[in-house]
């Protein structure tokens, strides 16, 4: 039962969910990006019955950054902050506060730190200090994608010591390479975050 896995003890983590990731015509589109769009909404409803608290992540890159490829990185221009892709799906309910990350160039992979993608040096985003304000106990993941940003930010929600499960049904994968999702699923299941 969806409503079940919220109370006001519980944050709901929406994890980049971008036009450019979500919608067919973003530069880093996700197979399968608008029907997480609806699973997660189906979420954040329950969520927000339930007195929990929601909680948005948003890549806002500068137009220039080492994480892109033009400028040495792997990934294509994406979700370049104030432009159509880094804004959240029209049909997403976004009615919460929104952790920015990546915006001065990092690689913002988890909701909760960035990395400096030259120095490797991290920097932590207000994520933490949010669910600390909260008094948030656990935290329930959905968003995009599998792989890299719902990873990150599991693994990072683990070693702060939250219990964390993140939904199959409102994730998916960019699979770079086939089979990263599976392997995504396995490294998080080994580090105790609840796969459901």
């Amino acid at each position: 039962m969806v409503a079940m896995r919220y109370d006001p003890t519980v944050a709901l983590l929406v994890v980049d969910l971008q036009n450019d990731f979500a919608d067919p015509r973003g530069n880093l589109a996700v197979r399968g990006g608008e029907a997480v769009v609806h699973a997660a909404n189906i979420e954040i409803a329950a969520a927000g019955a339930a007195g929990a608290t929601v909680i948005f992540t948003r890549d806002w890159h500068p137009e220039s950054t080492p994480h892109f490829a033009k400028d040495g990185g792997v990934w294509p221009v994406h979700c370049v902050a104030g432009t159509w892709g880094a804004e959240a799906p029209t049909t997403l309910y976004s009615d919460g506060p929104v952790v920015h990350k990546g915006s001065h160039g990092e690689d913002g992979y988890s909701g909760f730190t960035m990395r400096d993608p030259i120095g490797g040096q991290t920097t932590p985003t207000e994520l933490d200090g949010l669910l600390r304000a909260e008094r948030i106990a656990r935290v329930v993941i959905v968003g995009l994608a599998t792989d890299y940003c719902v990873k990150a930010t599991a693994l990072d929600a683990r070693s702060l010591g939250y219990p964390t499960t993140v939904l199959l049904g409102a994730i998916a994968a960019v699979d770079l390479a086939p089979g990263d999702g599976e392997r995504a699923l396995e490294e998080m299941r080994a580090a105790g975050v609840n796969v459901e």
